[in-house]
């Protein structure tokens, strides 16, 4: 018996089912968490460094281990019951945040320390991603999967509305100790969530084959796919030249407003805005247009946006630009990753999941660390339209060459 009854929207019909829901919710309490954090880190690092260099490695050591890790935590999630090695890579975490709490609490903080922690961090989520996002498409049938994919996403930027919002004010009147007591706490939703799912089936025949064998079988299937080839070239290309938008906000927030915490709180928040108004919409769109067709649209007009945003002339004009540029951006990167795993079996998907993360973790890696050093060189505006200038045009250029991979070839 169905016990939610929500609008019958498509892009909300994930929420029917209520293993789903209940680590959505779990999910979104973490995200809100993460983001306080990740706000109250970037203003931190920004003002102690002065340097978009460091603002933007920060970031990067968050997301450089999932090109190692992350084709390990796809075969693994393929392995064992993906609700326990959630839980046990949720409970990693939620020690790392603790150990960030307690040094903040007992002024030990420092820039290094922030890396260190950042990088281990991201150790632990590039492990536990694949698995995650699999165990959600096990817990809806496979035409509610892009409403699975895209409500995910839609909970992540809702989060970056919440969070953000929180730590400007828990910034101004406890500082960065409590932000980060409050993202500690926030694991413990998560694993609340996942003790109200059953246990997901193990798959011992896969697990028989070795882990080695099953990463390489998984590389395999994505290079002889060439709609999940086309998808990961153009996660890689979002991720190195568009991407970086998300981890610059407290340079650009600082640099080119002369504001801080407040205003890197409004620029977040805003694009999380645009994302969740997006993941409400995209059901519909696809319905009209078409996956693939959808996915040609935002691909090629993301760049331009990601231009006008870079190049706002004051910080209320950036608000409204990022907030179209967080609708493009989510529905760009959740449609593709919901193909990449429409295309494979169930016993696939967590690592094709991990393909997806290792191209996005890599590229946004480099891309956000090479523009802030850049920036710090040749200014944030030059370098950043600079990279969405180069983005529009290999768009641009492929659409030339090959139009009907943009427009065809529907899962």
């Amino acid at each position: 018996m169905r016990t939610l009854r929500l609008p019958r929207l498509s892009s909300l019909r994930a929420f029917d089912h209520p293993g789903y829901f209940a680590v959505w919710v779990g999910a979104l309490v973490s995200t809100i968490g993460t983001w306080m954090e990740t706000v109250a880190m970037g203003v931190y690092v920004t003002e102690a460094t002065g340097r978009a260099e460091w603002t933007g490695g920060i970031v990067a050591l968050t997301f450089l281990p999932a090109v190692v890790l992350s084709p390990v935590g796809g075969a693994l999630a393929d392995r064992f019951d993906r609700r326990t090695y959630v839980a046990l890579g949720t409970l990693v975490q939620l020690v790392l945040a603790a150990v960030l709490t307690l040094l903040a609490f007992t002024n030990r903080l420092s820039v290094p320390v922030v890396g260190v922690i950042s990088f281990f961090h991201g150790c632990a989520s590039t492990l536990i991603n694949p698995a995650f996002a699999a165990m959600l498409a096990e817990l809806v049938p496979p035409r509610d999967l892009h409403s699975a994919m895209s409500l995910n996403s839609a909970q992540f930027n809702l989060g970056r509305i919440i969070g953000p919002a929180l730590a400007a004010l828990v910034l101004s009147m406890g500082g960065t100790s409590w932000a980060l007591l409050v993202n500690t706490l926030s694991f413990v939703a998560v694993l609340v969530a996942l003790a109200q799912v059953k246990a997901l089936a193990r798959r011992t025949a896969e697990a028989r084959q070795g882990l080695w064998k099953q990463i390489a079988h998984g590389f395999s299937v994505a290079r002889g796919d060439p709609e999940i080839s086309l998808m990961l070239w153009g996660t890689f290309l979002v991720a190195g030249l568009v991407a970086p938008f998300i981890g610059l906000v407290p340079v650009f927030a600082i640099r080119v407003f002369g504001q801080g915490a407040a205003a890197t709180s409004l620029l977040v928040t805003c694009q999380g805005a645009g994302a969740v108004t997006a993941a409400l919409l995209v059901g519909t769109l696809v319905d009209r247009w078409g996956q693939r067709r959808l996915l040609g649209i935002v691909a090629t007009s993301i760049g331009v946006v990601s231009t006008l945003y870079w190049l706002s002339p004051t910080l209320q004009m950036a608000a409204v630009v990022i907030f179209v540029l967080g609708a493009n951006y989510m529905m760009l990167m959740s449609g593709m990753h919901a193909y990449c795993q429409s295309r494979v079996p169930r016993e696939l998907q967590a690592r094709m999941s991990s393909l997806y993360s290792m191209v996005l973790g890599g590229a946004y890696a480099a891309g956000v660390w090479g523009l802030g050093a850049l920036a710090d060189r040749l200014g944030i505006r030059f370098v950043t339209v600079s990279a969405s200038v180069l983005f529009i045009a290999l768009v641009l250029t492929l659409r030339l060459l090959r139009p009907r991979r943009f427009d065809t070839a529907e899962a």
